[in-house]
């Protein structure tokens, strides 16, 4: 798979993606990016930055929905140029596709959209690889319709992530049975530590989460078999604009993802 000016194998190598729920001004979002590169270039990891260039999908009117789709671009833009590293975000409409297409080396389908024909086939269309996440409302093996739906366009570069699904009332839980089912799609599937703990409408105007169990679950999905992993992370997430108790603290990743690439070894000997 060609993601950016690297040519990898999403079911042999181990990845990252991460970075901010979404991009709150370009200085920390150059900040970030840096301090991620050089944790990939020390852990000799392929680190995907994402950062999301509007959230149309918080929980209330009110709440920061980041910088709109040209000033998103520009960003990213510079955050590729200066650090080196690809760049992926999240789409919400298909006119979005072409612009971020001329930016980003991987588009992102939410998972509330995951559904929409509409939406994957102009993501698709564009020639990137995507990103399908899985709705929280799904089963894995329906995720089949959505991956049929990018293929029919011409779009084989396809990753999966798995992000917990819908338990009762604001809740999430990670099935780990689902990564296999998924893999079974002939796609490599991302475990989205962070999204996983999730507490949808917990805090009422906005999602809650317990950070403390994202170490937990990304060790049990590297161990099930997922091919990469997926963090949001922020230097001081108490003051992220979006997604703050889903983080994982900047200074506590580079740690999780040394006993990750362990476990993974591991687990590749015995494949």
């Amino acid at each position: 798979m060609q993601i950016g000016n690297r040519d990898f194998d999403p079911h042999g190598e181990f990845f990252v993606i991460a970075g901010h729920c979404v991009i709150e001004e370009e200085k920390s979002a150059l900040k970030l990016a840096q301090t991620l590169a050089e944790i990939a270039r020390r852990l000799n990891i392929f680190l995907i930055f994402k950062a999301s260039f509007d959230k149309a999908n918080r929980s209330s009117i009110s709440s920061y929905r980041g910088p709109g789709l040209n000033k998103g671009m520009q960003i990213l833009a510079r955050v590729k140029e200066e650090t080196g590293l690809p760049v992926t975000s999240d789409i919400h409409e298909p006119s979005q596709a072409a612009r971020a297409a001329e930016v980003l080396d991987l588009i992102q389908i939410p998972a509330f959209l995951c559904r929409q024909t509409d939406l994957i086939t102009a993501a698709a269309s564009t020639g990137k690889p995507i990103n399908l996440k899985k709705g929280q409302f799904l089963a894995p093996w329906d995720m089949a319709n959505a991956v049929s739906k990018a293929r029919t366009v011409g779009c084989e570069n396809i990753l999966l992530t798995e992000r917990g699904v819908c338990f009762g009332y604001n809740t999430l839980v990670s099935d780990m049975r689902a990564i296999p089912h998924l893999q079974r799609l002939g796609c490599p599937v991302v475990f989205d530590a962070t999204h996983s703990v999730q507490k949808p409408g917990g805090l009422g105007h906005a999602t809650g989460g317990e950070a403390e169990m994202i170490p937990i679950l990304a060790r049990a999905a590297v161990a099930a078999g997922c091919n990469g992993v997926f963090f949001e992370t922020h230097a001081d997430p108490d003051t992220a604009l979006s997604d703050g108790p889903n983080m994982i603290p900047i200074q506590q990743l580079e740690g999780i993802l040394q006993k990750l690439t362990k476990i993974h070894a591991i687990v590749s000997t015995e494949e």
